[in-house]
């Protein structure tokens, strides 16, 4: 048993709390930065941070003290382990209580050490970025952007006697291409496991047809235009209405999915998408891999409680063939709804059957909006799950099937909820990473979409 397991026994023995939960995450961390086609900066690092989850039994109710910290010392520890207590006595009882996950088998890897990560994962990506640097620069063109990959290797300890531990691997590449005098820029973005599958001529090349595409500009008003959204804008919106899918708060009649009419309930089995659209996590998703099981040091709406932490979240279906299927639902919302739990799981993928490239929608397309990119999305409307943002880095108008010029930038208003109700038409599901939600959730995969009306609300003065 490494170090950062003895850690965790060694606390859960300190524990004086009725019920103690231990998450430790050891991470390793290297990147590459780079401007104006030159690397400026690269490292590596390791952190190691550990949660202290407390629970109390009253007859008022459990309450709960979570603390997380960075420690390096067996003092340090047993400090944590106070800390976390006097949180959880200090606090009233939880909405979200119950009783901490029993014990179940499973087969991971608990006394191995942590994994790892170093530079040594750009081996193959490095040489092919220098090779585009000095390609652009002879094309008097810019090229900014970074790569980031994470190893965390997670372990979980309960009072209860469940152990369980988790490896994730977790690459993105974001780059951004500028034409040399500024006047125009696109982006184009990658989630990896490991960089061997990264190829960066595709992905500078992209971004060079785009540039290539904005060497004419056309100013349109502000409308509702035929639009086509590549699987990264279709990930920015999907990843958002996933986050409001909370069973509580759809039965409560505080989101989108309430039941219509004011009359409880909620829209599961109501038909969202004439196309037959599937939405669904799975933890197994190959290239998406992710923790089987729950991690949660802090609430999130009413999808994830920390007394959950350690229980199975297996593949579930939100979307069926159109039709809502499931919310999220913690255990404590499931005991008092008579409902089984469903845990939310870090991947999505969406897939309605389609077997077109953005490309091929292209050529289909008589006139219209090819949307690359959006950017600062916000909820207007949780009700109706409206959202506003603007467009970014890449708006082209389609004619007869070519992309024929760059246009102006939008602020759009838009439902995810409605534009899947309004899709017209879904491409082939490839892995993708969403722009704006890149930093917190990485692992998706999503079919480009033809949304008939897409609504462009104003013209946004945004380069």
């Amino acid at each position: 048993m490494t170090e950062i397991q003895a850690y965790i026994e060694t606390a859960l023995d300190a524990s004086s709390a009725d019920g103690c939960i231990v998450i430790a995450t050891e991470s390793t961390e290297a990147n590459l930065r780079w401007a104006g086609n030159s690397l400026t900066t690269n490292g590596q690092m390791r952190t190691r941070s550990i949660s202290v989850i407390s629970t109390f039994d009253s007859a008022a109710g459990t309450s709960v003290g979570v603390v997380t910290r960075s420690v390096s010392s067996p003092e340090e520890l047993q400090s944590l382990v106070h800390a976390s207590e006097l949180a959880g006595r200090d606090a009233g009882p939880a909405d979200d209580a119950a009783p901490l996950v029993a014990n179940y088998p499973n087969d991971d890897a608990w006394g191995d050490d942590p994994a790892a990560t170093s530079v040594e994962v750009f081996e193959q990506f490095a040489p092919s970025l220098g090779d585009a640097f000095r390609r652009w620069s002879g094309a008097g063109r810019l090229l900014y952007g970074f790569a980031e990959h994470q190893v965390s290797s997670t372990f979980l300890g309960t009072s209860t006697g469940v152990r369980r531990r988790f490896d994730q691997p977790s690459g993105r590449v974001e780059i951004n291409g500028k034409a040399g005098d500024l006047s125009s820029s696109g982006y184009v973005s990658a989630h990896t496991r490991d960089f061997a599958d990264v190829d960066v001529a595709a992905l500078t090349g992209e971004l060079e047809r785009r540039l290539g595409w904005a060497t004419r500009r056309v100013d349109l008003p502000a409308g509702r235009y035929e639009t086509l959204m590549p699987a990264t804008t279709v990930a920015d919106l999907m990843i958002y209405a996933y986050w409001t899918a909370s069973a509580r708060d759809a039965e409560e009649g505080r989101s989108v999915f309430a039941g219509r009419g004011g009359t409880g309930g909620t829209r599961i089995g109501e038909q969202l998408s004439t196309l037959p659209l599937r939405l669904y996590s799975d933890p197994a998703y190959p290239g998406l891999e992710c923790s089987p099981f729950v991690v949660a040091t802090s609430p999130m709406g009413g999808l994830q409680s920390v007394f959950d932490n350690g229980a199975p979240s297996p593949a579930v279906d939100w979307i069926a063939d159109g039709q809502l299927a499931n919310l999220a639902r913690t255990r404590s919302w499931a005991e008092r709804t008579g409902e089984q739990p469903r845990a939310i799981v870090d991947n999505l993928v969406a897939d309605a059957g389609g077997t077109a490239s953005i490309d091929e929608l292209v050529a289909n397309t008589e006139r219209g909006l090819l949307l690359t990119c959006l950017w600062y999305i916000r909820e207007v409307d949780p009700q109706t799950l409206l959202l506003t943002g603007l467009t970014r880095d890449g708006v082209y108008l389609v004619e007869n099937g070519t992309v024929t010029g760059a246009v102006n930038n939008f602020r759009f208003n838009e439902s995810p909820i409605d534009l899947l109700g309004r899709a017209t038409e879904a491409g082939a599901t490839i892995p993708t990473l969403s722009r704006e939600w890149g930093d917190y959730f990485t692992r998706t995969a999503m079919p480009p979409l033809r949304i008939p009306d897409f609504n462009m609300s104003t013209v946004s003065e945004a380069s």
